[in-house]
């Protein structure tokens, strides 16, 4: 092998729905972490694997660094520390068509605990911003430290995506692959089935409700059919939330089941039934036994 093959870990960091796990999913090339428009929908350090002929980049992606209100919020921002201490680059991902607000301010500040690293401004969501708007955004971006790299892109049109590779690739250090070839996440199966789960559950619900759920995978059956049956569960906080999860005579958990089951089913290349039954676990993110239950 040449001294030319380089190999580490990125991790990218920024406020709430930046676009962190959307990028991380377009550079792996598949669906690692789950999305969406509610805070903190990251809560492990998920790796995703870039391979190149030249390299390969092991993507850290980490929940947002926040000010924590709950035993759970002080272990995800522990999580993100360790990350963090760890990892060659660090990439701050910033939106094109937002303006540059005190969360960002705050996340660029908290960088300069991590010196080992070095740093990358990523503007993301190009796609929805002007001309003059993606200017700017770069503008003030400079003005907030020295980077290494400056890079706009757009995760969903893939503008520039390949360009990002090559700049966080060239600032790894020289080393042999750190993965298998055909290793894309070290997510296990049920985690990630899980992961698709809460996915499912968070879409279009109350802003209180994210934080609250948690999603496990309980058993797995083989049927002689060939069919997968999963036996999973949801976890709240409180028996009101329960009613909101399963809706007016179970409506609303048929549809999180139906979206979360063909998800799976994408994920595995084959057919599942899905049994997805809602459990209350009182106040679970500030009880450490309930969160090492459900493994935070």
């Amino acid at each position: 092998m040449s001294d030319e093959f380089r190999a580490g870990f990125v991790s990218f960091v920024g406020r709430p729905n930046v676009g962190k796990s959307t990028l991380t999913n377009a550079l792996v090339g598949e669906k690692i972490a789950i999305t969406s428009p509610k805070p903190q929908t990251t809560r492990r350090a998920i790796r995703g694997v870039v391979h190149r002929e030249d390299g390969q980049l092991i993507i850290v992606d980490t929940p947002g660094i926040h000010r924590p209100r709950t035993l759970l919020g002080e272990r995800l921002n522990a999580l993100v520390e360790a990350t963090l201490g760890d990892v060659d680059v660090i990439g701050f991902c910033v939106p094109a068509n937002e303006k540059l607000g005190p969360g960002d301010r705050f996340i660029n500040e908290r960088l300069n605990d991590f010196p080992r690293a070095k740093k990358v401004a990523i503007l993301t969501k190009v796609d929805r911003a002007s001309s003059t708007e993606i200017i700017e955004q770069l503008t003030l971006l400079g003005t907030l430290r020295e980077w290494d790299a400056v890079v706009p892109i757009s995760s969903v049109t893939s503008e520039q995506l390949d360009v990002l590779s090559d700049v966080l690739l060239g600032l790894m250090p020289p080393s042999p692959p750190l993965y298998e070839a055909e290793t894309t996440t070290d997510e296990s199966e049920d985690d990630r089935i899980a992961e698709l789960i809460r996915e499912a559950a968070l879409e279009g619900v109350r802003d209180e409700l994210p934080h609250s759920l948690a999603a496990t995978v309980d058993d797995r059956e083989e049927r002689e059919d060939g069919l997968l049956e999963l036996y999973a569960s949801l976890y709240v906080e409180r028996d009101s939330q329960k009613g909101i999860i399963i809706g007016k005579g179970g409506s609303r958990l048929r549809e999180v089941g139906e979206r979360a089951r063909h998800g799976i089913e994408a994920l595995l290349g084959r057919r599942v039934y899905l049994s997805l039954r809602v459990k209350v676990l009182k106040e679970w993110q500030r009880d450490p036994k309930a969160l090492g239950k459900l493994g935070f």
